[in-house]
Protein backbone atom coordinates (compact mmCIF):
# COMPACT_ATOMS: atom_id res chain seq x y z
CA UNK A 1 0.00 0.00 0.00
CA UNK A 2 1.44 3.60 -1.07
CA UNK A 3 1.92 5.68 1.65
CA UNK A 4 0.09 8.91 1.43
CA UNK A 5 2.25 11.99 0.74
CA UNK A 6 2.38 14.36 3.51
CA UNK A 7 1.45 17.84 2.38
CA UNK A 8 4.36 20.59 1.94
CA UNK A 9 5.66 22.47 4.28
CA UNK A 10 6.43 26.09 3.39
CA UNK A 11 8.92 28.15 6.11
CA UNK A 12 8.29 32.21 5.52
CA UNK A 13 11.31 33.84 6.93
CA UNK A 14 12.52 37.56 6.87
CA UNK A 15 16.44 38.99 6.58
CA UNK A 16 17.71 40.01 10.22
CA UNK A 17 18.84 43.44 11.14
CA UNK A 18 22.35 41.94 10.42
CA UNK A 19 21.43 40.60 6.93
CA UNK A 20 20.32 43.99 5.97
CA UNK A 21 23.06 45.70 6.73
CA UNK A 22 25.27 43.49 4.97
CA UNK A 23 23.14 43.81 1.53
CA UNK A 24 23.69 47.38 2.12
CA UNK A 25 27.68 47.46 2.88
CA UNK A 26 28.65 44.13 1.54
CA UNK A 27 30.73 43.11 4.41
CA UNK A 28 31.01 42.31 8.25
CA UNK A 29 33.80 44.78 8.22
CA UNK A 30 32.22 47.55 6.36
CA UNK A 31 29.03 47.17 8.54
CA UNK A 32 30.72 46.86 11.57
CA UNK A 33 32.75 50.24 10.57
CA UNK A 34 29.48 52.02 9.55
CA UNK A 35 27.85 51.76 12.83
CA UNK A 36 31.30 52.22 15.02
CA UNK A 37 31.43 55.60 12.98
CA UNK A 38 27.88 56.31 14.15
CA UNK A 39 28.72 55.40 17.87
CA UNK A 40 26.86 52.16 17.77
CA UNK A 41 27.95 48.52 18.12
CA UNK A 42 26.89 45.83 15.86
CA UNK A 43 27.25 42.97 18.79
CA UNK A 44 23.40 43.29 19.35
CA UNK A 45 22.69 42.89 15.36
CA UNK A 46 24.90 39.25 16.12
CA UNK A 47 22.81 38.42 18.59
CA UNK A 48 19.77 39.08 17.42
CA UNK A 49 20.62 37.22 14.31
CA UNK A 50 22.25 34.40 16.14
CA UNK A 51 18.57 33.76 18.02
CA UNK A 52 16.98 33.77 14.97
CA UNK A 53 19.34 31.26 13.67
CA UNK A 54 19.32 28.86 16.52
CA UNK A 55 15.40 28.91 16.49
CA UNK A 56 15.04 28.35 12.72
CA UNK A 57 17.15 25.54 12.74
CA UNK A 58 15.23 23.89 15.55
CA UNK A 59 12.31 24.37 13.40
CA UNK A 60 14.08 22.51 10.40
CA UNK A 61 15.14 19.85 12.40
CA UNK A 62 11.89 19.73 13.77
CA UNK A 63 10.36 18.44 10.24
CA UNK A 64 10.57 14.55 9.20
CA UNK A 65 12.84 13.65 6.97
CA UNK A 66 10.63 12.62 4.33
CA UNK A 67 8.60 15.63 4.69
CA UNK A 68 8.55 18.17 1.60
CA UNK A 69 9.38 21.71 2.73
CA UNK A 70 10.78 24.73 0.96
CA UNK A 71 11.73 28.49 2.44
CA UNK A 72 10.23 31.57 1.14
CA UNK A 73 11.71 35.39 2.50
CA UNK A 74 9.28 37.91 2.71
CA UNK A 75 10.05 39.72 -0.76
CA UNK A 76 9.76 36.61 -2.75
CA UNK A 77 5.83 36.28 -1.40
CA UNK A 78 4.56 37.95 -4.03
CA UNK A 79 6.20 35.78 -6.70
CA UNK A 80 5.65 32.29 -4.72
CA UNK A 81 2.71 29.77 -5.35
CA UNK A 82 1.39 28.14 -2.50
CA UNK A 83 -0.81 25.08 -2.86
CA UNK A 84 -4.05 24.49 -1.23
CA UNK A 85 -2.88 22.18 1.06
CA UNK A 86 0.51 23.85 2.32
CA UNK A 87 1.38 24.07 5.86
CA UNK A 88 3.03 27.57 6.05
CA UNK A 89 4.99 27.85 9.05
CA UNK A 90 6.00 31.95 10.05
CA UNK A 91 9.28 32.48 11.83
CA UNK A 92 9.69 35.56 12.85
CA UNK A 93 7.87 38.57 14.17
CA UNK A 94 4.33 38.86 14.21
CA UNK A 95 4.09 41.48 11.16
CA UNK A 96 5.26 38.55 9.43
CA UNK A 97 1.90 37.01 9.46
CA UNK A 98 -0.17 39.71 7.72
CA UNK A 99 2.60 40.04 5.23
CA UNK A 100 1.95 36.53 4.31
CA UNK A 101 -1.71 35.96 4.81
CA UNK A 102 -2.72 38.24 1.83
CA UNK A 103 -1.06 35.53 -0.55
CA UNK A 104 -2.78 32.81 1.22
CA UNK A 105 -6.52 31.02 0.45
CA UNK A 106 -7.35 28.81 3.75
CA UNK A 107 -3.81 27.50 4.29
CA UNK A 108 -3.65 26.30 7.81
CA UNK A 109 -0.77 28.70 9.04
CA UNK A 110 1.69 28.46 12.25
CA UNK A 111 3.35 31.58 13.61
CA UNK A 112 6.44 30.84 15.48
CA UNK A 113 8.29 33.82 17.72
CA UNK A 114 12.02 32.96 17.28
CA UNK A 115 13.13 35.62 20.04
CA UNK A 116 10.67 36.23 22.33
CA UNK A 117 12.37 38.45 24.19
CA UNK A 118 12.09 40.94 21.05
CA UNK A 119 8.57 39.64 19.84
CA UNK A 120 5.55 39.77 21.60
CA UNK A 121 4.33 36.93 20.15
CA UNK A 122 0.88 38.12 19.33
CA UNK A 123 0.67 36.35 16.09
CA UNK A 124 3.75 33.94 16.07
CA UNK A 125 2.66 32.36 19.57
CA UNK A 126 4.66 29.34 19.28
CA UNK A 127 8.07 28.48 20.67
CA UNK A 128 10.28 26.73 18.23
CA UNK A 129 10.80 23.39 20.04
CA UNK A 130 7.36 23.18 19.70
CA UNK A 131 6.65 23.11 15.68
CA UNK A 132 7.04 18.78 15.82
CA UNK A 133 3.83 18.83 18.35
CA UNK A 134 2.21 21.43 15.87
CA UNK A 135 2.97 19.27 12.78
CA UNK A 136 1.65 15.71 14.79
CA UNK A 137 -1.48 17.57 15.45
CA UNK A 138 -2.40 19.24 12.22
CA UNK A 139 -2.16 15.55 10.54
CA UNK A 140 -4.74 13.91 13.16
CA UNK A 141 -6.46 17.05 15.41
CA UNK A 142 -7.42 13.68 17.97
CA UNK A 143 -6.26 15.58 20.85
CA UNK A 144 -7.28 18.89 22.67
CA UNK A 145 -3.94 20.80 22.56
CA UNK A 146 -4.59 23.04 19.68
CA UNK A 147 -7.25 24.74 17.84
CA UNK A 148 -7.44 26.86 14.61
CA UNK A 149 -8.42 30.62 14.49
CA UNK A 150 -10.37 31.83 11.09
CA UNK A 151 -9.79 35.38 11.10
CA UNK A 152 -11.21 37.95 9.41
CA UNK A 153 -9.65 40.10 6.79
CA UNK A 154 -10.35 42.95 4.72
CA UNK A 155 -10.52 43.42 0.21
CA UNK A 156 -10.24 46.99 -1.09
CA UNK A 157 -10.91 46.56 -4.76
CA UNK A 158 -10.77 49.14 -7.26
CA UNK A 159 -13.12 49.86 -10.20
CA UNK A 160 -11.02 48.39 -12.43
CA UNK A 161 -11.08 45.41 -10.69
CA UNK A 162 -7.39 45.46 -9.31
CA UNK A 163 -7.76 44.80 -5.40
CA UNK A 164 -5.55 44.38 -1.89
CA UNK A 165 -5.74 42.41 0.73
CA UNK A 166 -4.94 43.15 4.49
CA UNK A 167 -5.34 41.09 7.79
CA UNK A 168 -4.26 43.93 9.87
CA UNK A 169 -6.15 47.11 8.25
CA UNK A 170 -6.42 48.73 4.82
CA UNK A 171 -5.13 52.42 4.65
CA UNK A 172 -6.17 55.11 2.08
CA UNK A 173 -5.26 58.73 1.99
CA UNK A 174 -2.16 60.85 0.58
CA UNK A 175 1.18 59.53 0.17
CA UNK A 176 2.49 62.21 2.02
CA UNK A 177 1.46 64.15 5.11
CA UNK A 178 -0.62 66.02 2.89
CA UNK A 179 -4.51 66.24 2.95
CA UNK A 180 -6.44 63.29 1.52
CA UNK A 181 -9.29 64.95 -0.37
CA UNK A 182 -12.32 62.50 -1.77
CA UNK A 183 -15.75 61.68 -1.17
CA UNK A 184 -17.37 59.15 1.37
CA UNK A 185 -20.16 57.07 0.94
CA UNK A 186 -21.69 54.34 3.46
CA UNK A 187 -25.42 52.96 4.45
CA UNK A 188 -26.81 55.64 1.52
CA UNK A 189 -24.86 58.97 3.17
CA UNK A 190 -22.50 60.82 1.15
CA UNK A 191 -20.35 63.82 1.81
CA UNK A 192 -16.92 65.55 0.94
CA UNK A 193 -14.09 65.34 3.25
CA UNK A 194 -10.37 66.39 3.64
CA UNK A 195 -8.62 64.25 6.22
CA UNK A 196 -5.44 62.77 6.94
CA UNK A 197 -6.54 59.42 5.44
CA UNK A 198 -9.52 56.20 6.30
CA UNK A 199 -8.40 53.17 8.11
CA UNK A 200 -10.13 50.28 7.96
CA UNK A 201 -9.40 47.55 10.36
CA UNK A 202 -10.31 43.65 10.89
CA UNK A 203 -10.68 42.73 14.49
CA UNK A 204 -6.55 41.05 14.29
CA UNK A 205 -6.10 45.26 13.17
CA UNK A 206 -7.60 46.32 16.34
CA UNK A 207 -5.39 45.02 18.55
CA UNK A 208 -2.62 47.72 17.19
CA UNK A 209 -2.91 50.92 15.01
CA UNK A 210 -6.86 51.32 15.58
CA UNK A 211 -6.63 50.93 18.84
CA UNK A 212 -4.55 53.69 19.54
CA UNK A 213 -6.40 55.97 17.38
CA UNK A 214 -9.54 54.50 18.93
CA UNK A 215 -8.13 55.79 22.31
CA UNK A 216 -6.79 58.64 21.33
CA UNK A 217 -10.73 59.65 20.37
CA UNK A 218 -11.76 58.27 23.43
CA UNK A 219 -14.24 56.16 21.13
CA UNK A 220 -16.86 53.64 23.65
CA UNK A 221 -17.71 51.81 20.79
CA UNK A 222 -16.73 47.88 21.21
CA UNK A 223 -14.30 46.88 18.73
CA UNK A 224 -14.14 43.57 16.60
CA UNK A 225 -12.50 40.52 18.01
CA UNK A 226 -9.96 38.56 15.14
CA UNK A 227 -12.72 36.09 14.64
CA UNK A 228 -15.68 38.02 14.21
CA UNK A 229 -17.69 38.74 10.66
CA UNK A 230 -17.27 42.69 11.02
CA UNK A 231 -14.73 45.04 11.04
CA UNK A 232 -14.55 49.11 11.84
CA UNK A 233 -13.19 52.35 9.48
CA UNK A 234 -11.98 55.82 11.15
CA UNK A 235 -11.40 59.00 9.37
CA UNK A 236 -7.96 60.14 10.45
CA UNK A 237 -8.47 64.10 11.74
CA UNK A 238 -11.07 64.85 9.32
CA UNK A 239 -10.92 68.92 8.58
CA UNK A 240 -14.00 71.16 8.53
CA UNK A 241 -14.41 73.74 6.36
CA UNK A 242 -16.99 75.33 3.35
CA UNK A 243 -16.36 72.29 1.19
CA UNK A 244 -16.00 69.36 3.51
CA UNK A 245 -17.62 68.04 6.52
CA UNK A 246 -16.49 65.72 9.03
CA UNK A 247 -20.02 63.51 10.38
CA UNK A 248 -19.16 60.23 9.14
CA UNK A 249 -15.89 59.59 10.91
CA UNK A 250 -16.25 56.18 12.29
CA UNK A 251 -18.78 53.08 11.74
CA UNK A 252 -18.54 49.51 11.34
CA UNK A 253 -18.47 46.98 8.57
CA UNK A 254 -20.24 43.74 7.70
CA UNK A 255 -20.66 41.25 5.18
CA UNK A 256 -23.66 43.18 3.93
CA UNK A 257 -22.22 47.10 4.57
CA UNK A 258 -18.62 48.05 2.72
CA UNK A 259 -17.14 51.54 2.41
CA UNK A 260 -17.16 53.23 -0.66
CA UNK A 261 -14.79 55.96 -1.60
CA UNK A 262 -14.03 58.16 -4.15
CA UNK A 263 -10.41 60.00 -4.90
CA UNK A 264 -10.36 63.67 -5.51
CA UNK A 265 -6.75 63.47 -5.45
CA UNK A 266 -4.88 64.71 -8.59
CA UNK A 267 -1.64 62.71 -7.62
CA UNK A 268 -0.61 61.33 -4.21
CA UNK A 269 -3.34 59.21 -3.61
CA UNK A 270 -2.54 55.45 -2.33
CA UNK A 271 -4.34 52.45 -0.73
CA UNK A 272 -2.29 50.04 0.88
CA UNK A 273 -2.16 47.02 3.47
CA UNK A 274 -0.87 46.28 6.68
CA UNK A 275 1.63 49.38 6.56
CA UNK A 276 3.13 47.68 3.07
CA UNK A 277 3.71 50.87 1.27
CA UNK A 278 5.51 49.51 -1.70
CA UNK A 279 2.21 46.71 -2.56
CA UNK A 280 -0.01 49.75 -2.80
CA UNK A 281 -2.80 50.83 -5.61
CA UNK A 282 -2.56 53.77 -6.90
CA UNK A 283 -6.04 55.84 -5.72
CA UNK A 284 -6.04 59.34 -8.07
CA UNK A 285 -9.17 61.50 -9.33
CA UNK A 286 -11.56 59.33 -11.10
CA UNK A 287 -10.49 55.85 -8.71
CA UNK A 288 -13.68 54.48 -6.91
CA UNK A 289 -12.45 51.91 -4.06
CA UNK A 290 -15.34 49.58 -2.32
CA UNK A 291 -13.72 47.83 1.43
CA UNK A 292 -15.59 45.06 2.07
CA UNK A 293 -15.01 41.60 4.68
CA UNK A 294 -12.69 39.27 1.94
CA UNK A 295 -14.12 35.98 1.17
CA UNK A 296 -11.32 34.08 2.78
CA UNK A 297 -9.72 34.62 6.17
CA UNK A 298 -6.55 33.47 7.96
CA UNK A 299 -6.86 29.79 9.51
CA UNK A 300 -3.99 30.58 12.41
CA UNK A 301 -3.04 27.26 14.45
CA UNK A 302 -3.81 28.79 18.16
CA UNK A 303 -3.47 26.68 21.95
CA UNK A 304 -6.57 25.85 22.43
CA UNK A 305 -8.54 28.09 24.47
CA UNK A 306 -6.77 31.02 23.27
CA UNK A 307 -9.70 33.24 22.39
CA UNK A 308 -8.08 36.96 22.27
CA UNK A 309 -10.60 39.82 24.05
CA UNK A 310 -12.63 42.44 22.36
CA UNK A 311 -10.56 45.10 22.92
CA UNK A 312 -11.98 48.51 24.00
CA UNK A 313 -11.23 51.74 23.93
CA UNK A 314 -10.79 53.62 27.96
CA UNK A 315 -13.30 52.55 30.29
CA UNK A 316 -14.51 56.51 30.86
CA UNK A 317 -17.64 56.34 28.98
CA UNK A 318 -16.88 59.42 26.88
CA UNK A 319 -19.05 59.47 23.29
CA UNK A 320 -17.59 59.98 20.51
CA UNK A 321 -15.87 62.69 19.38
CA UNK A 322 -17.44 65.22 16.84
CA UNK A 323 -14.90 67.91 15.99
CA UNK A 324 -17.29 71.61 15.67
CA UNK A 325 -16.74 73.60 12.44
CA UNK A 326 -14.18 76.01 12.24
CA UNK A 327 -14.39 79.77 12.59
CA UNK A 328 -13.67 81.58 9.11
CA UNK A 329 -10.40 82.52 9.06
CA UNK A 330 -9.00 80.11 10.52
CA UNK A 331 -6.04 78.05 9.04
CA UNK A 332 -6.66 75.45 6.73
CA UNK A 333 -5.92 71.97 7.21
CA UNK A 334 -2.15 71.18 6.20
Amino acid sequence: MQRRALPRVVVVTRKTPLQLLLLRHGTIGQAEFYLRSRGEDISDYRRTHARFEAALHAVIESLPPEQRRTRVERDQLDRFQFAEDDIVLIVGQDGLVPNTAKYLTGQLTIGINPDPASYDGVLCRHAPKNARALLDWLRTRDRPEYDVQRRTMLAAQREDGQRILALNEVFIGHQSHQSARYRIRVEGREERQSSSGVLCATGTGCTGWTLSIARQRKLQDELPRPEDDRAVWLVREPFPSVSTQVSLDFGGLSRSAGLEIASEMAEGGVVFADGIESDRLEFADGHRLVVRLAEQKLALVVRAGEKQIAPRAPATPIRTVRRRPAPRGSAPHP
